[in-house]
């Protein structure tokens, strides 16, 4: 196709809109949305299939800006386009609760599809989106019925290829032969410290020919949209390989720094905008212009995406006809309800049944569900026999020419790339139509911190099945013993971190992961075996925290998680022998969960009046919230039997007794012992 005036006034459009939004809030990245406006201006109104008035379409394109510090060039599309998005929210650019804050929030923007931030976690997500399309479209669409062919295209810079993430995730994707993702390099040579030159010298096309991508070139990026065309064109014609378009620019484009670092992340000059406006034919002394005639190119484009809707809302109606059990299956996913009655299938325990690892309770609880829950779709990082996240008569999700699947399959080998697969994980979950769960050893979710941390933030359901959980791993010694992992994932806000003590707290956990629509969660399961608790329920345990064992005239109250469960229970029966104190007994499998109950409830579980003590091995830190004494691992493990490791730092029965003893010595003389949960005001807003 021709391009034209209406083109260049149009791309010209959307760099004053960013120009003029960064300049108003004196702050933000104006280079970026310069140098990559003629590439975005070919994506959106040639290629790109959307409805501005239902941003959430099934088989909409996915589009995902990586490097989101340019996320004015995505404002000012979805402004164009007729998202509801208004002049006035990009007049308010980076201010206090409005829809067009400092990075893309999938929760605050309508048409942005994932929280991208730190760098490098953009296109990972746009791995799990092209994933989840790819997965959706083998288990829905059938012949004449094509429901699912959606493309994801993501926008990508240098400092995304520079992150580690972007490489993993990039590296499966090639494995995974994903033919519908599609990005965009923005090769400006620029970084914040400067020209790439400084640090990134590498042969980028030649590193993702190696992942196995197709790699194209547009060497006049600025300016040459026929060749951002033709580029666009083979890369959705090339169906086994994803591409990579490896597109020439120039940053801040027009601008008097044009080709500098200074117009990275600093809004433009007065006199620059000045001159700029007046190379674009723009009135130098109007700001936020949007010409009539881009308003109705951009409108029509629109408006074919309504119509793109409204005949796929037809095919769908006859899809429900011939499938009708398919069609309530993706009406019920994109809803994000659960299917009815799938709680029905977690396993239940009573103390008559035998001691089990908590990773092996998890395995069982996934076998259990994993035909109730069709859209439960997991992996692990290479840790499958580990983690046990795999079910007997799992299919792997795989290219068909590598025999090892296809793509209806529901279990990804992730390979050694826990970031990675965080970051896929997230992708996986906006998509609509999966709920995604990934396995490594509770330490090596720190690998993933980043993405993990976007989990939250994204309020998106997904699921680390976390084993090897404390130095009851024993052997592997100090560098996989977690010691501050919980402490820091329980400090995220909106992220439930679990530590069931047995089977029945383990289906609990898996309950409230899976009905907790707009939470991540992670589930830290242990290695080593342990016995059904008298006591516990799934009732009981999913209010987080409650009462395991009961006693009158209580002296101290022991309070723990996981393994350490039933070490105190052997610690009450040695304190009532030895020393005649009684103690009660509390589970705490997760404090997000039990911070949530009545305030009356948290105190009949922790009350006045009885000093306590928290047994878990790891950090003390933010027990101090629950507990008066804490007793915990403030260093790393040891390398060892985990029973000779447990010794060591004396999380036995003695060990505990002793301290359970001595807290009630220094507890003893304070005249009405509150309830740490009592103070002046509630820490969770």
């Amino acid at each position: 196709m021709g391009f034209g005036e209406i083109d260049q006034k149009a791309i010209n459009t959307i760099r004053l809109l960013a120009v003029d939004a960064t300049f108003t809030s004196n702050s933000g990245h104006p280079g970026a949305p310069m140098g990559m406006a003629p590439v975005a201006h070919v994506l959106w109104n040639n290629f790109m299939k959307f409805n501005p008035k239902n941003p959430k379409w099934l088989n909409r394109d996915r589009f995902v800006l990586s490097n989101g510090h340019g996320c004015m060039l995505q404002y000012a599309l979805l402004h164009l386009f007729g998202y509801d998005l208004s002049l006035d929210d990009l007049k308010a650019f980076r201010s206090v609760d409005s829809k067009t804050p400092g990075h893309p929030e999938a929760h605050d923007t309508p048409g942005i599809e994932v929280t991208t931030g730190p760098l490098g976690q953009g296109v990972s997500n746009a791995v799990g989106l092209a994933i989840a399309q790819a997965h959706t479209a083998a288990t829905f669409n059938k012949p004449d019925f094509t429901l699912v062919d959606n493309y994801t295209y993501c926008f990508l810079g240098d400092g995304c290829l520079m992150e580690g993430v972007s490489s993993e995730a990039s590296s499966l994707a090639g494995h995974l032969q994903l033919g519908n993702l599609i990005c965009v390099y923005d090769d400006n040579n620029i970084t914040i410290d400067g020209d790439t030159n400084c640090a990134f010298t590498e042969d980028v096309s030649k590193r993702y020919e190696a992942y196995g991508w197709q790699v194209l070139t547009v060497e006049k990026g600025d300016t040459d949209l026929a060749a951002m065309q033709k580029a666009f064109e083979e890369a959705k014609a090339e169906k086994n390989k994803p591409t990579i378009i490896n597109l020439k620019t120039t940053i801040g484009y027009g601008s008097l720094q044009q080709g500098t670092h200074g117009v990275h992340g600093s809004p433009l000059k007065k006199d620059d905008i000045k001159q700029l406006k007046e190379k674009f034919g723009f009135n130098p002394e109007e700001s936020f212009v949007v010409p009539k005639e881009v308003s109705e190119l951009y409108g029509k484009h629109a408006s074919e995406g309504a119509a793109a809707e409204e005949e796929w809302n037809k095919l769908f109606a006859s899809y429900a006809e011939k499938f009708p059990k398919e069609h309530a299956d993706l009406s019920r996913r994109l809803k994000g309800d659960l299917p009815e009655g799938w709680e029905k299938a977690l396993p239940v325990y009573t103390p008559a049944d035998p001691a089990v690892a908590s990773r092996k309770l998890s395995e069982t609880v996934l076998s259990k569900i994993i035909d109730a829950v069709p859209e439960l779709m997991g992996g692990s990082a290479d840790l499958t026999g580990s983690n046990l996240t795999r079910w007997k008569q799992a299919v792997d999700f795989q290219p068909k020419s590598t025999g090892l699947g296809d793509y209806s399959g529901r279990y990804i080998r992730y390979g050694v790339r826990e970031h990675a697969m965080g970051a896929i994980m997230n992708g996986l979950a906006a998509y609509g139509t999966v709920i995604p769960y990934g396995g490594t050893f509770l330490n090596f979710v720190s690998y993933a911190a980043g993405a993990v941390r976007l989990s939250s933030l994204s309020q998106i359901r997904c699921i680390w099945v976390a084993t090897h959980d404390s130095i009851g791993l024993g052997e592997d010694g100090p560098t996989h013993q977690p010691i501050e992992t919980l402490a820091h994932l329980r400090a995220l806000p909106n992220n439930m971190v679990w530590r069931p003590a047995d089977g029945n707290e383990t289906s609990a956990a898996y309950y409230v992961a899976m009905t907790s629509k707009h939470t991540p969660s992670v589930l830290a399961l242990s290695r080593q075996n342990l016995p059904q608790l008298e006591g516990s329920t799934i009732e009981k345990a999913i209010k987080g925290g409650y009462v395991l064992h009961e006693v009158e005239k209580a002296d101290v109250t022991l309070v723990s998680t996981g393994s350490e469960v039933c070490i105190c229970v052997d610690a009450a029966k040695y304190l009532k022998e030895k020393h005649n104190v009684n103690a009660r007994i509390v589970s705490m499998p997760c404090f997000e969960v039990f911070d949530t109950q009545s305030k009356e409830y948290r105190l009949s579980v922790l009350p006045d009046g009885i000093p306590s003590l928290s047994v878990e091995v790891m950090s003390t830190m933010g027990w101090e919230r629950y507990t008066h004494e804490q007793f915990g691992l403030n260093r790393f493990g040891a390398s060892g039997a985990y029973k000779d490791v447990y010794n060591k730092f004396e999380f036995t029965p003695e060990g505990i007794s002793k301290r359970a003893v001595a807290t009630i010595d220094f507890w003893k003389d304070v005249p009405n012992v509150r309830s740490p949960l009592n103070r002046a005001f509630q820490q969770i807003i």
